[in-house]
């Protein structure tokens, strides 16, 4: 079976099992001294505990977790790892003869528990989830000693996360700025001009500081070359902070504008259309929101393993809820009010009344949270510690998808014709044969569900509550005031516009004084553009 034309083959399979068997890594053996140091004095433990950080390996991962437990002990001047089945040997593994209760366990307190914490966060730098070394890196960042100097910079060589690499460059200069080599220091405060964390400015900054006072004052660092590179670098970390968070700042803004946006589209097609001003509007919003809500609610009842979806399926719900309330509105009250302003704001004050009063019956007078899906939570973190919340990246985006579906609306339907004909003329689009009353239900019922797809939005970044929505009509109205009647374009400026405008302000004069500012803003810029900042072509213009 085996002839002379079979055995080169077996000979080359036999070679690549050798060859494997000998690439397999080998267990890695404890220096039995660095062990010892284990069952020595107080000073010898922390001596060798720190080794054994420097060290690496499973070996010493396993050794630090057994002394950490409090499974090591001591027998005839060998430590030794108590197990369930005796004793072993705590450098070469080999099981002794000895019971368990013969070996003297090694007491462990606070100061060799920071000391195991540090070393297992050293062995730690090389796990292989992102989130697993960031940990070791933060407890490093504090605890961190001269000895694992050489582990930091391995780390930093090998470490491809961004965020990992920030800690560990702090912890790494750290050490460094306190070595007596002035090279080493210098090397350390031009490193850490990389950085963006505020921490580390403070620590660059200590070493610009003088100790004393009068002539015998000296400084902290005496080396002028390093405290001038501790200076370059404190500036290039203010100007990296400074626009991170001039970078949230802007975010923060045209997340207010998207929820602005959200609220104001449906007014400026219910406005435009019929020159309503809706006071309920706001509660539009909020029915929206309590749409939304109760869909959690069944998805939670019924559909757990699907709850992350909740918010996809209340679109529809939240729209159609709004909508559905909308129409009611128009059709019972609004339609005998055309034409006389006076009566149809005290109508639809009446009416949020209402609404809100429902709600209180209903869902209750106390706020409800809602819990944002997974796929919503976190976000993405920019220098000096400033973060983009995902749920407002994805409101943002939410904005941007209904803006360009009540765009295609506007202009590619024809409903969207009908609504710009009544807007433009309403006179002359009846004569035509546009049938003005079904396209004021169908604008109002649009611009309500818009509506109710602002308070579904909302709900992931505010509680849910019956007045949530009254404190966004005065802006939404200033939106569309500022933004031209009836014009989708100035809205989605005026929303934007406002609500960066807004975050920067209270950031320099606070929220109060920063909503004051853009009432007076606002009224000066009627005052000279009374028709806004895109002008309405058709009957508004004339009147």
């Amino acid at each position: 079976m085996f002839g002379p034309t079979r055995r080169p083959w077996l000979l080359a399979a036999v070679l690549c099992v050798l060859t494997a068997l000998a690439a397999l890594p080998a267990r890695a053996a404890l220096d039995p001294a660095l062990v010892r140091g284990l069952g020595g004095d107080f000073n010898a433990r922390v001596a060798a505990i720190d080794a054994l950080g420097v060290s690496g390996g499973d070996e010493a991962a396993a050794l630090l977790d057994a002394l950490e437990s409090g499974r090591l002990g001591t027998l005839d001047g060998r430590v030794v790892i108590v197990a369930p089945d005796g004793l072993r040997d705590a450098a070469s593994g080999e099981a002794l003869s000895a019971e368990a209760g013969a070996a003297t366990r090694i007491t462990v307190n606070n100061r060799l528990r920071r000391a195991i914490g540090t070393a297992q966060a050293a062995l730690a730098l090389s796990a292989p989830q992102p989130a697993q070394r960031l940990a070791a890196a933060n407890t490093l960042r504090e605890n961190a000693g001269p000895a694992l100097l050489p582990v930091l910079a391995r780390a930093l060589e090998a470490e491809p996360d961004a965020a990992v690499r920030e800690v560990l460059l702090y912890a790494s200069a750290k050490l460094e700025l306190a070595s007596p080599d002035p090279a080493l220091r210098l090397k350390a405060a031009q490193a850490l001009g990389a950085s963006s964390d505020a921490a580390v400015k403070n620590l660059l900054a200590a070493l610009l500081e003088k100790r004393g006072e009068g002539a015998a004052a000296s400084w902290v660092e005496p080396d002028a070359e390093v405290r001038a590179a501790a200076a370059a670098s404190m500036r290039a970390i203010d100007r990296r902070i400074g626009l991170a968070q001039t970078a949230g700042t802007l975010f923060s803004g045209l997340s207010l504008g998207s929820i602005l946006l959200l609220a104001a589209l449906g007014l400026a097609i219910t406005y435009g259309v019929m020159g309503v001003i809706n006071m309920a509007h706001g509660e539009l919003l909020m029915v929206g929101a309590y749409a939304t809500f109760l869909v959690q609610g069944v998805f939670r009842a019924h559909f757990p393993e699907y709850l992350d979806f909740y918010v996809l399926a209340a679109i529809p719900a939240a729209f159609l809820a709004a909508a559905l309330v909308g129409i009611a509105m128009e059709r019972l009250v609004l339609r005998h009010l055309y034409g006389r302003p006076l009566e149809s704001l005290l109508a639809t004050w009446g009416l949020s009344l209402v609404l809100i009063q429902a709600a209180r019956v209903l869902f209750g007078p106390q706020n409800l949270e809602l819990a944002n899906p997974s796929w919503m939570s976190g976000g993405v973190e920019l220098a000096g510690g400033v973060v983009l919340p995902y749920n407002r990246i994805v409101i943002l985006g939410f904005a941007a998808f209904v803006l360009v579906l009540i765009w295609l609306m506007m202009q590619k339907t024809r409903l969207g014709m009908f609504v710009r004909a009544v807007t433009q003329n309403r006179p002359m689009a009846g004569c035509v044969g546009v049938p003005t009353a079904r396209v004021d239900t169908l604008a109002f019922a649009i611009g309500s569900g818009v509506a109710g797809l602002g308070g579904l939005a909302l709900s992931q970044i505010a509680n849910v509550g019956p007045a949530m929505g009254t404190g966004y009509i005065v802006d939404a109205f200033m939106v569309v005031v500022l933004g031209g009647v009836g014009q989708l374009a100035g809205a989605v400026w005026a929303a934007l516009g406002l609500g960066i405008v807004a975050k920067f302000l209270e950031g320099w004069a606070g929220a109060v004084v920063a909503k004051i500012l853009v009432l007076v803003f606002i009224i000066a810029f009627i005052q000279k553009r009374p028709q806004g900042i895109f002008a309405l072509k058709g009957r508004f213009a004339d009147s």
